[in-house]
């Protein structure tokens, strides 16, 4: 079975690179380099799938926006 997954990326303030799959509960992994990210993600959605009863049908990738907010 396939299946499609949204995986956001983002960079932390020391470097490392951080993927979250937000479709699936706890589902994130870090690495520092994103050639490692994305086999490391790929990896933990395997986990993820193993867990997970009921995984959610796709959602369509509509777009981020970053968003500077001063206080």
């Amino acid at each position: 079975m396939k299946h499609n997954f949204i995986v956001l990326i983002e960079q932390g303030e020391d470097g490392a690179y951080i993927a979250t799959v937000p479709s699936l509960k706890s589902c994130y992994t870090q690495a520092d380099t994103i050639p490692e990210l994305l086999e490391r993600v790929h990896e933990v959605i395997g986990l993820c799938l193993e867990v997970e009863k009921d995984v959610p049908v796709a959602t369509k990738f509509i777009g981020v926006q970053q968003l500077e907010y001063a206080v």
